[in-house]
């Protein structure tokens, strides 16, 4: 498992960062606070602080970095 820390501070970050991570079989959670959800849930991510940043875990042990690539637009 692979924790990085991404913002999505606005409606339009949320969605194409849900249709990029939809594309891959592996598992995502948010983490915000004493919060889990399945990151591939908008209605989801809409249920947390979207003002701060969010921890996201990565379930993938062998394709990480190609996940990464893709995060790089939402990464801090």
């Amino acid at each position: 498992m692979k924790t990085v820390k991404i913002s999505l501070n606005s409606i339009d970050k949320v969605k194409s960062f849900v249709n990029d991570i939809t594309k891959f079989d592996y598992d995502f959670d948010l983490v915000s606070g004493r919060y889990v959800i399945d990151a591939k849930s908008i209605m989801g991510i809409f249920s947390l602080d979207l003002s701060k940043p969010i921890d996201l875990n990565i379930h993938a042990e062998d394709g990480a970095d190609e996940v990464l690539e893709i995060l790089k637009p939402y990464m801090i």
